[in-house]
């Protein structure tokens, strides 16, 4: 059985924070969400012309939300699951805090002015990105769990990509920032969809109220993988473009046939389930709009705002509140309801950002400052409510 709601025979209950890896990052990835949207705001509301860490704004915003906000949901994750995963106590306590403390240096090195800025900055998120890479490695080489080493190796990959980054805004490698950009990006899709593929079935499966029987296919399976990792390759170091067009489209046929084996209309019940299932849609939708990039000259921004904004960040704040319920003693079957308007806000943040400008070129930045909006708006209502389920004990008197 796929859970991640785990137990450890603990009586210390003192600093719940640091208890597991899903409190201090979940709460680390929501604050970022909205601070770094609110900077990025500057740029249309105020007019703000400059940059951080040396970076453009427009390069420090995609950063942030990949190698900052996805990256540090990623941690909380998988320092959660895989203890459950192996049944090996994962980093708690200090060495917990000494890693998120990487974490957050690495964040907060962006916004002071220093020639060498860029250089310390990176140090930290190396540093960072090196120790989640053993935190998470050990449990499972210890247990033989050899099946987790696929999510291990996208953390590798991730760590690269990072340093690849990093190359190219110290002036090491000319297409570093490119590549290392748009690596991340698609090694967070590609983990969602490895991920995706255990729990979304599992999770409507288990979580509507009438029994159903989903489809799912293993030459499906192995098949997106495979071509998604072409995929991915071809877009980020080569020109291919009517290759990489033609892989769009298959691979939107192919995970559109992999939403329909999932779907059961009792889904639409529980947010719990719908959200995940719409933000997997978005993920589908993305691979539309690349395809239509090249064929019919769609900006290409639509597809990456479609997999960034619908995807991972509906997906993510999806995962982050059911993880939260059940790993704080909540009953996941009972979410708060507050989570309908948050949902519903960053599923709308996601759709303004990537049809609207599809009808209505005009008003392009009109568009972008609602998205905004509606995304900090998400995240401060989220973050509100779930910021004492992180900080205080689990309601059951259990260590997690």
């Amino acid at each position: 059985m796929l859970t991640i709601e785990g137990n450890t025979n603990n009586n210390d209950l003192s600093y719940p924070l640091l208890h597991l890896g899903f409190r201090p990052f979940f709460l680390g990835a929501a604050g970022l969400a909205i601070l770094s949207m609110g900077v990025w705001m500057a740029l249309y509301f105020l007019g703000w012309q400059g940059g951080l860490a040396g970076l453009s704004l427009q390069l420090w915003h995609a950063h942030e939300l990949i190698y900052g906000y996805a990256v540090a949901v990623i941690a909380g994750f998988l320092l959660t699951a895989v203890k459950n995963w192996t049944g090996v106590q994962t980093v708690h306590r200090f060495p917990l805090l000494a890693l998120f403390t990487l974490w957050l240096l690495a964040r907060a090195a962006s916004f002071i002015h220093a020639e060498f800025i860029v250089a310390m900055m990176a140090g930290f998120d190396m540093l960072f990105m090196g120790t989640l890479l053993a935190a998470i490695s050990y449990p499972v080489i210890k247990a033989r769990q050899w099946r987790q080493l696929l999510v291990i190796l996208h953390v590798a990959l991730l760590l690269c990509g990072n340093l690849v980054f990093y190359m190219g805004a110290l002036g090491w490698l000319s297409e570093g920032l490119h590549w290392g950009l748009y690596a991340g990006l698609y090694v967070i899709l590609s983990l969602i969809f490895v991920i995706g593929r255990r729990v979304i079935p599992f999770f409507i499966e288990r979580g509507v109220d009438n029994p159903v029987a989903l489809k799912n296919w293993s030459w499906l399976d192995v098949s997106t993988v495979v071509l998604f990792a072409i995929f991915a390759v071809l877009d980020v170091f080569t020109s291919y473009h009517g290759l990489i067009a033609g892989l769009a489209g298959i691979l939107f046929v192919m995970h559109g046939i992999k939403m329909a084996g999932w779907y059961t209309a009792e889904i639409f019940r529980k947010p719990l389930l719908w959200v995940l299932y719409l933000a997997y849609g978005f993920l589908v939708v993305g691979f539309a709009l690349k395809f239509f990039s090249y064929v019919l000259g769609v900006s290409p921004y639509l597809a990456i705002h479609a997999f960034a904004v619908g995807g991972i960040g509906v997906m993510t704040v999806g995962m982050m509140a059911r993880v939260i319920l059940g790993h704080t003693g909540r009953n996941i079957s009972e979410p708060p309801a507050i989570l309908f308007p948050v949902f519903a806000a960053l599923l709308g943040s996601a759709a303004i950002r990537v049809f609207l400008p599809l009808f209505d070129s005009t008003h392009y930045q009109i568009w972008i400052a609602f998205s905004q909006i509606l995304w900090i708006s998400a995240f401060t209502v989220f973050l509100w409510n779930y910021f004492p389920m992180l900080v205080q004990p689990r309601v059951d008197g259990r260590y997690g």
